[in-house]
């Protein structure tokens, strides 16, 4: 009888120590350690578009909408969160293998909420109010990329290195991209003027004037833009360019394999034959969109027209080396 009493007194103890210990201690005894407060991993930014942006957490399953977030995302390291894509997004070529859905003004709201993704990255210009709204009530955050210049390019870089958790990697991709223009600048080329043709004869002809990056990176290697006197793009007439006269002309239509190539069209051209960079056949064409969209790669195009104008590459080697088909020689 007395082992039972003896036993429930030590059970009494147990369990009494047990809920001093758990209630933080008394008597002398040492205080139980205090809860750490949960790490913060909310995200809050404002998107170029002047939105304030502000997420829970890094997003996991992503949508751009732009060929130009699309490859940004990759250059961050963040391409594995892609989990869908803008039709015309084709670089880098495994973004190929996410399904696509039908982007610009007629984008494909139900193709997106189908995709199930947190957030959607998109320009101002290629969606409507109507559709932003309906992607957000669907519980999609969006958020706008947008950029027109180098520095809009940067800026551009760091938002969406922000948004996915990026910010070094998106730091050194700028860095990488400001190094890279800087090296250009420092060698400019001894003039001559340039012609960029960002929209074929076939759908009206428009080029890129002042406050693009195509006039900047013209600016930077030492040719002038034959319409710096252009705000932004604009539509142009024959006429203009030929009164203009370019050295050298630029051109980023893509060839299919059909019919002339996007140099030998202009070349054609009826009345452009006393033009110098027709004469010359000083026409660079680049298939890979180098010098088109506002990514890290346009420190490549950069490139690629500065060796075209001092003649470290042909039109035919950029042209072979770049996916064109017309043969190096």
């Amino acid at each position: 009888m007395k082992k039972l009493k003896v036993l429930a007194l030590v059970l009494a103890a147990v369990m009494t120590a047990g809920m001093l210990a758990a209630c933080g201690g008394s008597g002398g005894g040492s205080p139980a350690p205090e809860t750490e407060a949960p790490e913060d991993t909310s995200i809050s930014f404002t998107d170029m578009a002047g939105h304030d942006v502000t997420l829970d957490a890094v997003p996991e399953r992503v949508v751009a909408l732009s060929a130009a977030d699309c490859e940004i995302l990759f250059a961050v390291g963040a391409g594995d969160t892609l989990v869908g894509r803008g039709e015309y997004c084709d670089y880098p070529a495994e973004v190929l293998d996410l399904p696509s859905v039908q982007s610009g003004y007629e984008t494909n709201i139900e193709q997106i909420i189908e995709l199930d993704p947190q957030v959607v990255i998109m320009s101002s210009m290629a969606q409507s109010e109507e559709q932003v709204q309906a992607l957000e009530e669907a519980g999609i955050t969006c958020v706008v990329s947008e950029a027109y210049d180098i520095e809009g390019i940067y800026t551009s870089v760091r938002m969406i290195g922000t948004l996915m958790g990026k910010d070094a990697e998106a730091e050194q991709v700028v860095s990488d991209m400001q190094a890279g223009f800087a090296d250009l600048a420092a060698n400019p080329v001894e003039g001559g003027t340039v012609y960029f043709e960002v929209s074929p004869l076939e759908y009206g002809l428009w080029t890129a004037g002042s406050g693009t990056f195509y006039n900047e990176i013209a600016d930077m290697i030492g040719l002038e833009n034959v319409f710096a006197d252009v705000d932004g793009y604009a539509e142009i007439s024959e006429e203009q360019v030929i009164e203009r006269n370019p050295d050298y002309i630029v051109t980023i239509t893509m060839y299919y394999g059909e019919g002339p190539t996007p140099t030998e069209e202009i070349l054609s051209r009826t009345g452009w034959e006393n033009v110098t960079a027709v004469q010359n056949e000083a026409i660079l064409n680049l298939q890979n969109d180098e010098l088109s969209r506002p990514v890290p790669r346009l420190v490549d195009g950069a490139q690629m027209l500065y060796d075209f104008v001092t003649g470290t590459v042909t039109a035919e080697v950029a042209d072979a080396a770049e996916g064109g088909t017309e043969a190096a020689q």
